[in-house]
């Protein structure tokens, strides 16, 4: 009798939905997980949601650098919904499986929103350079029609990447083992089920490493290399300081996120390691969102006021209603 997870065709067994490990092995520390992973998503949505409506409501955050940080906000929310909550769903019922629509849904729109992220990041540095190294001409080189087509460009490359790598890897046969070892489904282990010589689609991976890790961060590079020069040639140290500070929380961000993600995807199969490969795939999809509305409002005093603003008007509006009740 063959297995509900598995139809066979001639003499090949395909596929039809796999089994997502996760964490399910540690039964003891099933709910532990689970109490982690509930908090760390609730902390990452009310954060970066936050940061978005601060930004929006706050005039004085209306300019090209905090519109690319709450498009950075609002994909952060996206890309963390994308594997947290299926997890959170399999360690309470303990039901591991995921239709194959559902694996190839998955692996676009973590791949479409991590992909957008790399490009935005690109955008979010050239901003800083245009307003350090052009800071004369900056609101006319960044203005809105700008801002939008670099977010809308950032947005449309993310997708075309994902929409290429999961349509070539489900395309292919799936046979045998429905195990992926993983907490969610990741290229690589994905690749791993699938029959025959899978040495093109390692080589697609690589190469959309290069475009899409390597060379946005190579962009970045150069752009900081412009900035730092800049910010040398000031004179004074408080204007230093000041130029610099506006882009610690960028570099924050991007070392953290491009060092996980080059470890993850720039190197050959067999340097895989899946154990391994979890572990970073947890710090750059679950740490590092929850992370960065903590960088963002700790390291720059407009969002630090603009929080302030927001709660004491809050605090107010609260007040009024009292006395008027």
């Amino acid at each position: 009798m063959k297995s509900s997870e598995e139809e066979t065709t001639g003499n090949q067994t395909s596929v039809t939905m796999f089994v997502i490990v996760g964490f399910s092995h540690q039964k003891d520390m099933k709910v532990i997980f689970f109490l982690l992973f509930l908090s760390i998503y609730i902390i990452t949505v009310l954060g970066n949601l936050i940061i978005l409506l601060v930004i929006s409501m706050d005039p004085v955050l209306h300019t090209p650098m905090y519109f690319f940080l709450r498009n950075l906000s609002f994909l952060e929310i996206c890309y963390t919904s994308v594997t947290l909550p299926r997890m959170l769903v399999s360690l309470l019922s303990g039901d591991t499986s995921i239709s194959f629509a559902g694996c190839a849904a998955q692996m676009y729109f973590f791949m479409f929103f991590g992909a957008t992220e790399c490009y935005l990041l690109v955008a979010m540095a050239y901003d800083r350079y245009r307003a350090i190294c052009n800071p004369l001409h900056y609101t006319d080189i960044m203005n809105k029609k700008v801002c939008i087509q670099l977010a809308a460009s950032s947005w449309i490359c993310g997708n075309l990447l994902a929409l290429g790598h999961t349509t070539f890897v489900f395309s292919l046969p799936f046979c045998g083992s429905n195990t992926i070892n993983h907490f969610f489904c990741e290229i690589q282990p994905v690749l791993m089920l699938i029959c025959g010589d899978t040495y093109w689609n390692e080589i697609q991976i690589i190469l959309g490493g290069v475009f899409v890790i390597l060379m946005p961060f190579v962009l970045i590079l150069v752009s900081y290399g412009l900035i730092i020069s800049s910010i040398l040639k000031i004179k004074s140290v408080k204007g230093r300081y000041k130029a610099f500070s506006t882009c610690f929380s960028h570099i924050t961000v991007v070392t953290l996120f491009y060092g996980s993600c080059m470890f993850t995807y720039i190197r050959p199969k067999s340097s895989y390691s899946l154990d391994v490969d979890k572990i970073f795939a947890l710090f750059y999809s679950v740490v590092i969102p929850i992370l960065n509305p903590v960088i963002y409002s700790l390291r720059n005093r407009e969002v630090k006021g603009a929080l302030f603003k927001s709660f004491y008007t809050a605090l107010a509006c609260r007040q009024v209603l009292l006395w008027t009740e």
